[in-house]
């Protein structure tokens, strides 16, 4: 249990300083737009309605958001560059982090416990499962940049 708790807080101290950090850059990033050339559209109607919205609501999005794979840093610094209140995203932060750390904390060590074990007592088939699970990525992102690429193919015209 000493393990998992020293784990969770590390990650929970890391967690808070990057998600905060993104949050103040998005926060100087959005500062620096009201006084740029976006200026005009970031006082739109639609626009204002969307920060408000955000200022608002925002808070569950991002708490939430820590328990997603990808989404956690555009989270952090939309709320940032939106201006979201503090007294409502610190909050968000600590229970979104605290949730995020726990869980990578437990899982986390658990896997690498499980992969220690497997390694220490099977090489052999430590080295087929990790080898299996890279041709497994491979293949994933292999598809998806075929897919992704082949509308752009079928939208060239084709010389006769």
């Amino acid at each position: 249990m000493d393990k998992i708790a020293l784990t969770a807080g590390a990650l929970y101290v890391i967690v808070l300083l990057r998600a905060g950090g993104t949050f103040a850059v998005g926060w100087l990033a959005g500062a620096g737009a009201r006084r740029s050339r976006f200026a005009g559209r970031m006082s739109s109607a639609r626009f204002q309605r969307a920060e408000r919205a955000i200022q608002r609501w925002g808070a569950p999005v991002v708490a939430v958001s820590f328990l997603t794979v990808g989404f956690q840093t555009a989270a952090n610094f939309l709320a940032g560059s939106m201006r979201m209140p503090l007294p409502r995203y610190l909050p968000a932060l600590f229970g979104g982090g605290a949730a995020w750390a726990l869980l990578y904390a437990t899982a986390g060590l658990g896997v690498l416990h499980v992969l220690g074990s497997l390694f220490s007592e099977r090489p052999a088939l430590g080295v087929s499962v990790v080898g299996v699970l890279l041709v497994a990525a491979c293949g994933v992102i292999a598809y998806r940049s075929r897919r992704a690429a082949r509308p752009a193919r079928e939208s060239v015209p084709q010389e006769s």
